[in-house]
């Protein structure tokens, strides 16, 4: 994988310090550790504004998460294409279908250390249902999901848990999307 700005002790700990404090002035605090593990599945929900990128950004820095994220390939196009790079951004064209999570388990099998960040509802828009790569991805690669997420509502954002995928999708994901309930979005009407 590409180096992002995680990779400095000396902007760690400013990033840390200085995200802690953007939240705290925002009113917002971080609940829940990012788990301890060198491997595995961030899901982030739900997922209904543009502030949820810059916010989930801040929790992870402030709770010392060393991530990268799958994002819409025209944000890595012009000037903010090096900045999303550096910030740990992997561009994601959904126009082609090109085998994604083959391709993400084939970066797990890679790494000995890999955490990638996916929004589950794939898009800020109202979805009726979740999509099921980042579970497709955990079970390739062996690897957990953690449950991230940020509510709106409390002014809270963090990690909730793992949660160990069966391979059995049809019973798991009830399973997930049960542990949102009650989490709310900037935008409730598009959950």
């Amino acid at each position: 994988m590409h180096y992002t700005i995680f990779d400095t002790p000396v902007l760690r700990t400013l990033l840390h310090w200085l995200s802690c404090g953007v939240l705290r002035l925002a009113g917002w605090r971080l609940h829940g550790a990012f788990p301890a593990l060198d491997r595995y599945v961030l899901i982030g929900a739900p997922h209904t504004s543009n502030w949820d990128f810059p916010l989930t950004l801040l929790f992870c820095f402030a709770g010392g998460a060393k991530l990268y994220w799958m994002g819409k390939h025209t944000l890595f196009i012009g000037p903010l294409g090096p900045l999303m790079r550096w910030l740990g951004g992997i561009p994601v064209d959904r126009r082609q279908s090109n085998s994604l999570v083959e391709q993400m388990v084939a970066v797990f099998q890679r790494n000995d250390r890999l955490v990638v960040a996916v929004p589950p509802e794939g898009t800020r828009a109202r979805v009726s249902k979740w999509k099921t790569g980042f579970y497709h991805i955990a079970c390739g690669a062996g690897v957990p999901v953690a449950l991230g997420y940020l509510d709106f509502a409390r002014k809270q954002g963090g990690v909730m848990g793992v949660f160990y995928p069966s391979g059995d999708v049809e019973r798991d994901m009830p399973l997930i999307r049960a542990r949102y309930q009650g989490i709310r979005g900037r935008h409730p009407d598009c959950q």
